[in-house]
């Protein structure tokens, strides 16, 4: 009779620990399911972010001051067309050159970034010679979206922004596409696809290796999350990036998009980038298969590097394109 009672015992408490085993993985998995929701809404959804700097005004004492405020006084076409997917009304600003010219540049801004805030680089290459096109990412500045893609939907607008480029100023075009930061990353996720051979560099600038190693990153820097817990939130986030927003986040890879590139690309990262780190540039160096050129900016924070060395931020664009782009 005691055997008995004992075994019943036995069995009450594995049925209780079964119990308890599911419960708190049900709970864990409800906790992460909504971290991972809000992680989402963070950075997938347009809209303000307290870690990103939006300051539209122009301070004198900026050391671009003269750039963005011809950006801002310039004479500009308004370009709009369908993103690739989604069906999205896209904007652009185009400029074109003082002189007939070949040379086009594509210029591509950040994270919860619009083309205002590209006027200097706008000036920088218009003041080389180039015909400039400023666009919108979509759910960006006054282009239309539901959610941040990071550029891996974004790269087939790139083409098309491209193509209608090329169309307006003939097929002897030469274009460069150029980006910092989301942009610059965009840039080398677009150089993995077929592009028109009307493209004849890249340069990118603070570009993240993966959305995913930028995600991981910024879970510790941001939030200083344990390493533990960043890659089942990283994964749940990406679960539900699929489901919303049509990929996985594995899948934007600059990394893996420049193992396919053949292009020249010129890469410029800060030495003092705690944003996109700087290690990150090494890697996206050397998966690119074309010839390519590294400029660590020393002493530059992130998406900095022009206003911390403006000379020779243009003489080294100048020395590269002008290897390529005649």
């Amino acid at each position: 009779m005691g055997l008995i009672i004992l075994n019943l015992q036995q069995k009450k408490q594995k049925h209780w620990v079964r119990r308890g085993i599911i419960t708190v993985l049900v709970v864990l998995g409800v906790a992460l399911f909504g971290a991972g929701s809000y992680f989402f809404h963070v950075g997938m959804v347009p809209g303000h972010k307290s870690f990103v700097k939006n300051n539209q005004r122009i301070e004198k004492s900026d050391p671009l001051y003269t750039q963005k405020m011809w950006f801002k006084h310039a004479q500009k076409q308004h370009w709009t067309m369908k993103s690739v997917t989604k069906n999205y009304r896209l904007v652009a600003d185009y400029i074109p050159a003082s002189h007939k010219t070949t040379k086009n540049v594509v210029i591509l801004h950040g994270f919860m970034g619009n083309k205002e805030k590209m006027g200097e680089y706008a000036a920088l290459f218009h003041q080389m010679g180039y015909n400039v096109l400023v666009p919108d990412a979509r759910a960006h500045g006054q282009s239309q979206g539901k959610y941040i893609g990071y550029g891996w939907p974004e790269r087939y607008d790139v083409r098309k922004w491209t193509q209608k480029l090329i169309a307006h100023n003939g097929q002897d075009s030469q274009v460069v596409i150029y980006g910092v930061s989301m942009g610059g990353a965009t840039t080398m996720m677009t150089s993995g696809i077929h592009m028109p051979k009307q493209v004849k560099a890249y340069v990118e600038d603070c570009g993240y290796s993966s959305l995913n190693d930028e995600l991981n990153y910024e879970a510790g820097n941001l939030y200083n999350i344990p390493t533990p817990i960043r890659w089942p939130l990283v994964k749940t986030l990406s679960l539900i990036n699929r489901i919303r927003n049509g990929f996985f986040t594995g899948e934007a890879s600059s990394v893996n998009s420049l193992h396919h590139n053949h292009l020249p690309m010129l890469f410029i990262h800060g030495s003092n980038d705690h944003f996109v780190p700087t290690n990150m540039v090494y890697a996206n160096y050397r998966a690119t298969q074309g010839p390519k050129q590294l400029w660590v900016v020393n002493g530059a924070s992130h998406a900095s590097s022009f206003a911390h060395s403006p000379q020779s931020y243009r003489h080294h664009l100048e020395r590269f394109l002008g290897r390529y782009v005649k």
